[in-house]
């Protein structure tokens, strides 16, 4: 079975690109700042919370992109350790949300030392439910994966096949196809997770 959520295109970009960022901070490390402009616009466009991304939401230009994630970026702001934990970005995002007004949409964590069998039933949960998952990658193992080491980027979608769990990254203006397991599996002690978003009616 595949489940894919809508998202938003910017021109051809699927998404935004931190690689647009002004600053050479945000361009490095803005990927925290980066996913919740995602999540906001996905959440404006898609299950009405409107208040907490721009007003032209519907057609976005890569400037006004920028522009949002400039407002965003006192609140995930980047650091010498980057945003490593997913304590930090739930703190920061609410932050943001509660200052536009929005007090719906809330956020609990999977911490990515749980069992892979916990990661797939919670994208399978969210995204059955309508919502992308926020993740956090620190080291890993596979070198094909290197450019998901210490980063945040949403998933929204999920591909069950007879080679594996699949699901939909989307990070750096656009998208492919992973297995579930082998992202989560990272080799490493020290993991980061999933933020499962949901909205409180």
């Amino acid at each position: 079975m595949k489940r894919e959520l809508q998202h938003f295109y910017i021109g051809a970009s699927y998404g935004g690109n931190q690689d647009w960022f002004s600053s050479f901070m945000m361009r490095v490390g803005g990927c925290a700042a980066e996913t919740a402009c995602d999540s906001s616009v996905f959440f404006a466009l898609h299950r009405g919370l409107t208040k907490i991304a721009p007003e032209n939401v519907s057609a976005l230009t890569k400037e006004e992109y920028t522009e949002f994630a400039g407002k965003m970026r006192p609140y995930l702001s980047p650091r010498i350790s980057g945003i490593d934990r997913l304590d930090i970005y739930t703190e920061g995002y609410a932050k943001y949300l509660r200052e536009c007004g929005e007090t719906r949409l809330k956020m609990t964590h999977l911490n990515g030392t749980e069992p892979y069998e916990e990661a797939r039933a919670a994208v399978v949960r969210q995204i059955d439910a309508g919502y992308p998952v926020a993740t956090l990658i620190l080291n890993h193992r596979s070198r094909k994966l290197r450019d998901y080491v210490w980063h945040w980027f949403l998933i929204n979608g999920y591909n069950d096949t007879e080679n594996g769990f699949e699901v939909k990254t989307v990070t750096y203006g656009s998208y492919e196809w992973l297995n579930l397991d082998e992202l989560w599996n990272t080799g490493y002690e020290r993991r980061g997770g999933f933020v499962l978003y949901r909205i409180d009616e």
